[in-house]
């Protein structure tokens, strides 16, 4: 059945079921870094450092808040990586509300000298500090399947 764990992959499981690693998650990061890099280094080239600066806040957040509510669950590095973040509860699609406390956390996560990040590496869950905040798994596509992507 689609959705329920089929066994766990090697090294990225939590007692209720698969995890995402580490490396995969970091990768997924990083593209999504490159892309965002990007988009924002163009628009401070358009509007200037100052306007652009704010537009990189706004782009930023736009970008993984949509993407992480849709019904996929995935930004575009999280879809290379074959990784999607699910509700913890419900196992489905993360709400908009869930998805905009992840985003945030997810800043202070970074402010904390990369602790909130790290922090998967010990957790049982393999949760970071804003997957404990918004009440999200990070997972593999391959026992969590996507059906469209973005959603």
């Amino acid at each position: 059945m689609p959705g329920q764990w089929q066994g766990p992959p090697p090294g990225a499981t939590g007692p209720s079921g698969p995890r995402a690693g580490f490396g995969t998650r970091f990768a997924g990061a990083l593209i999504d870094g490159i892309i965002l890099a990007v988009v924002n280094f163009v628009l401070r080239a358009i509007t200037g450092a100052a306007i652009g600066g704010i537009l990189d806040f706004v782009v930023d957040a736009a970008y993984v808040i949509y993407f992480v509510q849709t019904a996929s669950g995935q930004t575009i590095g999280m879809r290379v990586m074959s990784i999607r973040a699910i509700d913890a509860t419900t196992g489905g699609r993360v709400d908009a509300g869930k998805s905009v406390v992840r985003y945030v956390v997810g800043i202070v996560s970074g402010l904390a000298c990369l602790v909130g990040y790290l922090w998967m590496l010990w957790d049982p869950e393999k949760q970071t500090w804003h997957d404990k905040a918004s009440g999200t798994y990070v997972v593999p596509t391959e026992y969590y399947p996507v059906e469209r992507w973005p959603g």
